[in-house]
């Protein structure tokens, strides 16, 4: 074995060497293993400590493509894009210290809506770590500082652990419940050469499913009248599987955010999420796939209070994180993937000749209703329903922390999973814009459309930039009010109307469009957005469209979202 060397590190240079037999960097090892799992893409921002990293990029010769953001949580965010929106590896490279930190609103939303995304970062000289000399980028302890925010974070502490480390890296993120991972090296070791190059590639086993937690979620739903099943992010890849229990059951289907598009909202079950709620009244049995439950448990009530009481509601929960079992009692857990575990209870009911509740009128006339109902947050719902008139099925809409997302989140109709993206419960203000770049870049022939407000847009307009260099054609609708919208109204009516830090002077966004290069145009109403975001579609070129928004005239979606609260 060749012993690994270290590049001097004071001049970082590349150590060059004359043997015959094949060495790789450090950086070498950590790009092949991306490649080996599949990987096409970085999204990065290239440093000192991090150099070899985006040599080693260059070096495959085009095979792994590399995006430069203007901004770290620019890279992030575009990871997650590609993530959510797909399902596979979403990647990134920052500088260590302050490039970590930055990058630090993409990971924990990233983590918090399960994502594969995984952040490639230096460290300090081996020989300064934890000397708290103040090294350039140096922090207290970055490896402990990631840990707090992501699944997993590895440390190479030397080129022949890089093989392994990253291994361990996409197990972590891709087994059991996914979620961000985070891989650091120190500057010195990044360039070192080793011949322990030999990568595995990981194989995801799918755990088998209890069988006598399935004969009881059987018995509970043979004896129930008004099953209800609730989906989120965790449930993204079993659609199947989730559209034959409730064609079979006749139960409707609701999500909040992360679940839409599960079973598709042209299905006879689906349901928003205000009329989920009017069903939940009399619903007896809940099925809960995938989900933390925010819907019942923070927004219509704490259903738990039950304590097990006979005359409650009962939850059947199937989820592959079995620490989920401990935070909120229930009647049956089902540990397993979604699809695995939501298929075997199908063909279980199946067996049992279990009946259907027969509710499909009752969901189908409550949904009509709610459909109805919610055509009163204007001017949002107008906009929206015009988008989807105009938005190819399946292409992709990707929400934000603004009016119009808030009622995207029950009036925004979807018909593929993984086409709505949102940041989930992190709820990360300046999301939308830089994540819907990584959803284009990820599926180049899809419609991307990002809806943000202006306050949300400015968090990283730098990137347009970023989309016209690399000819992102992403179509971006900043809803412009000049204000934080929610802050604003929460402070004219909770606060006495003591606004403060809620408005803003916006620049002309349809010049600074086109002083980037892309196009930009303004818009008052949905018939003026119409023919504008027909063209828009048509061209595929990156795209922002001003649409003005008088201050104050939206109507608050809050009723629908949580409401209880009104």
């Amino acid at each position: 074995m060749l012993a690994w060397l270290r590049a001097d590190a004071s001049s970082y240079t590349h150590w060059s060497h004359k043997e015959t037999y094949a060495v790789k960097t450090t950086a070498e090892i950590m790009i092949s293993a991306l490649m080996s799992e599949g990987v096409d893409t970085v999204f990065g921002i290239p440093g000192a400590q991090i150099y070899p990293i985006f040599d080693a990029i260059y070096n495959t010769q085009g095979k792994m493509k590399l995006i430069a953001p203007r901004h770290e949580q620019g890279a992030a965010y575009m990871a997650l894009g590609y993530a959510r929106s797909t399902g596979r590896s979403g990647v990134f490279s920052v500088v260590p210290g302050p490039g970590v930190l930055n990058a630090g609103a993409g990971l924990c939303t990233a983590q918090g809506v399960n994502a594969p995304v995984m952040c490639l970062t230096g460290e300090i000289p081996s020989d300064f770590m934890g000397q708290g000399r103040g090294h350039l980028h140096e922090l207290k302890n970055q490896q402990e500082t990631l840990q707090g925010i992501v699944k997993w974070a590895g440390h190479i502490a030397a080129p022949d652990d890089a093989a392994s480390v990253m291994r361990e890296a996409f197990e972590k993120m891709h087994g059991g419940r996914k979620g961000a991972v985070a891989v650091q090296a120190p500057w010195d070791v990044l360039p070192a050469q080793t011949d322990q190059t030999n990568y595995a590639s990981i194989e995801v086993e799918s755990q088998a499913v209890d069988v006598d937690a399935i004969a009881e979620a059987v018995k509970l739903l043979s004896q129930c009248s008004h099953p209800m099943i609730m989906v989120g992010g965790g449930a993204l890849d079993a659609s199947e599987e989730v559209t034959r229990l409730a064609e079979m059951l006749e139960a409707p289907v609701t999500a909040f955010r992360s679940g839409k598009g599960v079973v598709s909202d042209e299905s006879d079950f689906t349901v928003c999420a205000p009329a989920g709620y009017k069903l939940w009244q009399q619903t007896d049995v809940l099925i809960a796939i995938g989900t933390r439950m925010e819907l019942q448990l923070m927004r219509w009530g704490d259903m738990m209070k039950r304590q097990g009481s006979a005359e409650g509601k009962k939850v059947i929960r199937i989820d592959i994180d079995p620490d989920e079992f401990l935070r909120v009692n229930t009647d049956v857990n089902i540990q397993g993937d979604s699809a695995t575990a939501t298929g075997q209870l199908v063909e279980a009911l199946i067996s049992a000749n279990v009946a259907s509740s027969g509710n499909r009128e009752l969901i189908i006339s409550t949904q009509q209703q709610l459909l109805h109902d919610i055509q009163d947050i204007q001017p949002q719902m107008a906009y929206l329903n015009l988008i989807r008139d105009m938005l190819p099925r399946d292409g992709f809409f990707v929400e934000e922390l603004c009016q119009m997302g808030f009622t995207s989140n029950f009036g925004f109709e979807v018909y593929q999973p993984r086409t709505y993206v949102t940041p989930g419960y992190q709820g990360t203000l300046g999301f939308g814009f830089p994540t819907s770049l990584g959803v284009k870049v990820a599926n180049p022939d899809k419609v991307v459309l990002s809806i943000t407000g202006d306050g949300g847009f400015m968090f990283g307009m730098q990137e347009l930039a970023t989309a016209v260099q690399h000819n992102i054609g992403v179509i971006t609708l900043v809803f412009n009010n000049a204000a934080y919208g929610n802050v604003l109204r929460d402070q004219q009516t909770r606060f006495d109307g003591h606004v403060v830090g809620a408005e803003f002077t916006n620049p002309d966004f349809v010049k600074m469009a086109q002083a980037f290069g892309a196009e930009g145009y303004r818009v008052n109403s949905p018939v003026e957005l119409k023919p504008v975001l027909e063209k828009a579609i048509a061209d595929n070129k990156p795209t922002l469209i001003d649409v003005v928004v008088p201050k104050g005239s939206e109507v608050s979606p809050w009723k629908h979202i949580h409401p209880q609260a009104g």
